[in-house]
């Protein structure tokens, strides 16, 4: 799972056939730590993120199937979901409670 920041939008005057009406962003990647990972990066939006979100994103071939029509477009990155809450933890710490909802173990 890769994390990134949404920093902008990139526009273009011709697009690949089956990527008409995606809306491209410039993001940033980001490790666990929430800091930057390397430079920015154009990504695919099909979760309608807005500036400063801060999004998941996938990368290959898990990108170009993300799209919501045609499959296997030239994509190479693409926002997946917008994260709302992260919690961290240190390396190594494992949280093992059993949470109240529908779960298989309960």
């Amino acid at each position: 799972m890769l994390f990134g920041r949404v920093k902008g939008t990139a526009i273009c005057t011709m697009k690949y056939p089956g990527t008409e009406g995606l809306k491209l962003l410039i993001v940033q990647p980001l490790d666990k730590h929430l800091k930057p990972l390397g430079t920015l990066q154009v990504a695919v939006d099909v979760v309608q993120a807005g500036p400063e979100d801060l999004c998941v994103m996938v990368r290959s071939r898990e990108a170009s199937l993300a799209m919501p029509e045609i499959k296997f477009v030239p994509v190479d990155l693409a926002l997946v979901g917008i994260v709302d809450e992260l919690n961290v933890r240190p390396d190594g710490e494992i949280d093992l409670r059993v949470r109240a909802g529908w779960n298989p173990l309960t």
